[in-house]
């Protein structure tokens, strides 16, 4: 089935391949410049950190919905051993098998492709089984740190999680963009909350992933307006799932990825600093989100920690 027109009507006007050159893998993660970085340090009002990862375990958010994306498996493959004999100095080493897209991280740009291409007019068939991806994998952005925003859509229509069915607007992006007191512009790091995540806290992991809440086909439009940098969220598939329009499967995916050239971020546990940001009544604070520089990788898991 091929893309429907809507969708490709949204890809033209969203479209930066070029931008930054025949041979750019990062994308918006371009508009993170020296000068973005400084004034992003100078947001840091007082010194409060609050981490935005799940743990990583083994009966973690995957339920077998995503083939093959695995939950960490942790296994000890050492246990106090005495490496250089009898009465030296002993060690323990553990091993972890675990899907890169597994809990909280980052969607590489080679995550999704459409139409045979990727993000940069790259051909699709340049990711393989042995080599991961030749282009535009999570080794390239080397260092992923700037002003973050939170938009706290939830909080901004006045309930503690959207309902399953809420496709995230644009309007509901001015909403919290309106609350946060913040305008969101050229390099900043957009978070937006739904509240789903208080799904999986209390256990329930078939609720958190399906049906859920999340970004709407029409707000890759509102991102690219402001020239954002990269987008996450507290939900397994970012997008509304199932999708608003039949048929239409991850076209945000596509978009944000494919088209932009923008990261995108699933799984950030975001309670924390909703109630740290209400507290504050800051929204705005600086962002450190570092991927694992995996060579090839079509995502990573990642340890964000917001610094207000």
């Amino acid at each position: 089935m091929s893309l429907p027109v809507e969708f490709h009507e949204i890809a033209k006007r969203v479209n930066n391949w070029g931008r930054w050159g025949a041979d750019d893998e990062i994308g918006t993660l371009n508009l993170i410049t020296d000068e973005v970085v400084r004034e992003a340090a100078a947001s840091v009002r007082t010194g409060r950190r609050v981490p935005l990862a799940l743990p990583l375990r083994q009966d973690g958010v995957q339920t077998g919905m995503i083939p093959g994306r695995v939950d960490p498996l942790h296994t000890m493959v050492q246990i106090n051993q005495e490496l250089f004999g009898p009465g030296t100095i002993a060690c323990s080493d553990d091993v972890v098998t675990m899907g890169l897209q597994a809990a909280t991280h980052w969607d590489a740009l080679s995550h999704v492709s459409h139409s045979g291409r990727l993000y940069n007019n790259r051909p699709a068939d340049t990711i393989t089984a042995h080599g991961g991806a030749e282009f535009n994998g999570i080794d390239k952005p080397r260092h992923i740190v700037s002003r973050g925003v939170l938009l706290d859509v939830a909080r901004a229509l006045g309930v503690e999680r959207l309902d399953s069915g809420h496709a995230v607007t644009p309007e509901d992006l001015d909403a919290a963009e309106e609350l946060s007191g913040t305008k969101v512009g050229a390099g900043d790091i957009v978070l937006v909350r739904t509240g789903q995540t208080q799904l999986l806290l209390a256990g329930d992991r078939q609720a958190y992933a399906f049906p859920s809440p999340g970004l709407s086909v029409r707000t890759p439009e509102w991102f690219h307006a402001r020239d954002v940098a990269a987008v996450a969220n507290d939900t397994l598939t970012f997008e509304i799932f199932p999708p608003e329009i039949e048929d239409l499967w991850l076209p945000v995916h596509a978009l944000h990825l494919v088209e932009m050239g923008m990261l995108q971020g699933q799984n950030w546990n975001l309670e924390k600093l909703s109630t740290a940001c209400g507290e504050d009544g800051g929204y705005a604070f600086l962002l450190s989100a570092m991927p694992e520089p995996f060579t090839g990788g079509t995502g990573t898991p990642v340890a964000p920690v917001a610094i207000l």
